[in-house]
């Protein structure tokens, strides 16, 4: 189970985007941005990957789950949804 959960999660979305007048009604949209976030931090990684041997073995040592990264970057509000 990810945490935050979704509803705690669209709560800080919204809060945060009060002043803009834009709110996220639907889990959907929710989904659709971490899961882009993802994508791109699973091609970041793979990037590093081809050519660093060290940064391999770094990475599986702290590897934390791309998508879990992306739902703390949507609630830390270092990504938007647009």
């Amino acid at each position: 189970m990810l945490h935050p959960s979704y509803s705690d999660l669209m709560g800080v979305i919204n809060d945060r985007s009060e002043q803009d007048g834009v709110k996220v009604k639907s889990r959907y949209s929710v989904i659709i941005a971490t899961s882009k976030r993802a994508r791109q931090l699973i091609e970041e990684n793979q990037s590093h990957d081809e050519g660093d041997d060290d940064f391999k073995s770094k990475k599986n040592s702290l590897h934390i789950k791309e998508l879990s990264c992306a739902v703390e970057e949507l609630y830390e509000g270092k990504i938007d949804i647009i």
